[in-house]
């Protein structure tokens, strides 16, 4: 496993940061999570088990050790402070006064190991007029123009899935690995800065970059695309899928599926971003084609055209499917107290001659507190004694 040799503090709370630190935990890192002696609030966010743990705490946990801790406590600075020492990174997704307070900030750490990594991810930044503003995903959705371009009917509307925290979560681990890496060559680490708005700008930047050029700023599509179509929902005979037909192949190869090669001579749709602006009279094609059949035979249809579309699935059905079964993308991990095995998807890459760690479900509230501190050299009896004070 190709960090097998790293241990992880995660001090991250929801996605941004417990994810970063999943993603280092899949491929053998040993993270640590810490959190209050009663838990986190991030734990107990739709509960899919008896101790009131959560489904995405499930999932962002998953793979990871757990000690419970009072870090701004005296003792628990102290316990912070041992523990920084064995690391090579430590994860917090907070606020740089937060981080201060805490003793997280990245000169304290330094002064403590050299060779540390800060990976943080801070709703807007380290600097500027909301540096010290707090913020969820849907901020950053809102801020970047998504939310915009994604409503309909005069409405904005957000994605349901947070993709943003997840995104800057890749960002964040795409930075340690860059750290680790210039850490062989220097001998010291260095901080990772992320944000919820830094990465939303960039995943829509060439909206913002078609405005700027093109002075264009586009109306609320809905599931259209103004850059290419057929891109939208269909309704079949018996549910719903969606195609994205992009680029002049494709949508030859489309233009014949339906019985309209003639489309691809006609001037208005000699390119992606005109057939875009013709979006509603091609979407009328493929409705109609779509409406005399059923999901099974339009994708079927699409599939052998090579024609990029699938089914519109509930949660219900999505790891049902048969192409998830088949990539190995799930694992079943079995949560003490759980209401059934929870389906994780991990890491979803795969290396040629890198394994995974082997699935472990997420840690139970202070699972590893005793083996933790024991590996930093607290005795049992010391251990008892900061239970008792409820340090940890």
């Amino acid at each position: 496993m190709p960090l097998k040799d790293v241990r992880v503090l995660d001090f991250g709370r929801y996605i941004a940061g417990p994810y970063c630190g999943a993603l280092l935990a899949d491929y053998g890192a040993d993270v640590i999570r810490i959190e209050g002696p009663a838990g986190n609030e991030d734990r107990f966010s739709v509960p899919v088990a008896e101790d009131g743990s959560g489904a995405m705490f499930l999932q962002m946990n998953r793979n990871k050790r757990c000690l419970t801790l009072k870090p701004g406590s005296d003792q628990g600075r102290e316990i912070v402070r041992k523990l920084v020492a064995t690391a090579d990174v430590v994860i917090a997704n907070l606020p740089d006064d937060a981080l201060v307070k805490l003793g997280l900030d990245y000169p304290t750490l330094a002064a403590l190991n050299p060779r540390i990594i800060l990976a943080t991810a801070s709703a807007f930044g380290n600097e500027g007029p909301l540096a010290q503003h707090v913020g969820f995903d849907a901020v950053g959705q809102a801020m970047s123009g998504a939310v915009h371009i994604g409503g309909k009917d005069g409405e904005p509307m957000r994605a349901q899935v947070n993709y943003v925290d997840f995104t800057t979560a890749l960002h964040c681990a795409f930075g340690v690995m860059l750290a680790l890496r210039e850490r062989e060559v220097t001998g010291v680490g260095q901080r990772v800065s992320g944000s919820l708005l830094g990465t939303a700008l960039a995943i829509t930047n060439g909206l913002t970059i078609d405005h700027a050029l093109n002075g264009i700023d586009r109306g609320m599509m809905g599931n259209r695309a103004f850059s290419s179509a057929p891109t939208d929902i269909f309704a079949t005979q018996d549910g719903w899928i969606m195609t994205q037909v992009v680029g002049n192949p494709i949508f030859a190869r489309w233009a014949t599926l339906v019985g309209r090669p003639e489309l691809v001579e006609d001037p208005r749709f000699a390119d992606d971003i005109s057939r875009g602006d013709h979006g509603e009279e091609i979407g009328g094609v493929m409705r109609d084609w779509c409406a005399a059949r059923t999901n099974e035979q339009a994708l079927a249809e699409l599939g052998a055209a090579k024609v990029p579309a699938g089914p519109v699935l509930k949660p219900s059905e999505a790891l049902a499917h048969p192409q998830v079964t088949a990539t190995g993308l799930v694992d079943a991990m079995d949560y003490p107290g759980g209401f059934g095995l929870a389906p994780v998807v991990r890491t979803p890459i795969t290396l040629s001659s890198s394994a995974k760690a082997a699935p472990a479900a997420a840690p139970r509230l202070g699972e590893h507190s005793d083996a933790i501190l024991s590996e930093i050299g607290y005795s049992a009896d010391a251990i008892s004694a900061l239970r008792e004070q409820r340090i940890i």
